[in-house]
């Protein structure tokens, strides 16, 4: 018995005699991954840009205000009475003279005050009464609206 071997004198993974050819279409996988990633880190994240101190607003029946061109200031009153001025907090001593310089030129300008719900009525009517003594005459009251 004899055995033959036989050698094949072409080379692996090359073509030959071929042409390339451009590739017609585009493969549009990893920019969909990366798009859909991009809109869970948004989704998550969004809901946290809100509003810099967590505040438990009480249900309001009421419509919402139609937005203006100048946004107006926010206070906000947490559960321990503290007041703050965007994510500031400061003394209810200091508001008026605090806004005072911020209202200037802009006697049309809105104050909104964002209580939370369980506040004693008390500490939002001194806030409110404050302002009102200063000559802030558009100042409203934040609620969250029912569903």
């Amino acid at each position: 018995m004899s055995a033959t071997l036989s050698h094949k004198t072409r080379s692996r993974g090359r073509r030959t005699g071929g042409t390339y050819r451009p590739i017609a279409e585009i493969n549009v996988t990893p920019m969909v991954d990366v798009m859909l990633v991009l809109l869970i880190i948004f989704m998550v994240a969004a809901p946290m840009l809100t509003a810099g101190v967590d505040v438990n607003l009480p249900d309001s029946k009421a419509k919402a205000l139609q937005t203006e061109e100048q946004k107006p200031i926010e206070i906000t009153v947490d559960k321990d009475g503290k007041i703050y001025l965007a994510d500031t907090e400061i003394k209810k001593a200091a508001l008026v003279s605090i806004l005072k310089p911020m209202m200037e030129g802009d006697e049309e300008r809105r104050i909104y005050i964002r209580g939370d719900r369980n506040i004693e009525y008390g500490k939002i009517m001194e806030v409110l009464g404050q302002l009102n003594s200063a000559g802030f005459r558009k100042v409203a009251l934040i609620s969250k609206p029912k569903n």
